[in-house]
């Protein structure tokens, strides 16, 4: 018989937050990335 990994009863879910920290490391670089369309081509720029 198959041996099913998805289902394991014995973990528990737990829920993981991230740090405020890195929420805010990421929200400042999406507003600091700048993409720039032109043809057929993308450029991505961090003004920083």
């Amino acid at each position: 018989m198959a041996k099913l990994y998805s289902q394991n009863p014995k973990r528990e879910k737990i829920k993981r937050n991230p740090k405020q920290e890195t929420v805010d490391f990421l929200l400042n670089y999406s507003k600091a990335l700048n993409v720039l369309k032109f043809n057929n081509m993308n450029f991505e720029t961090v003004l920083n």
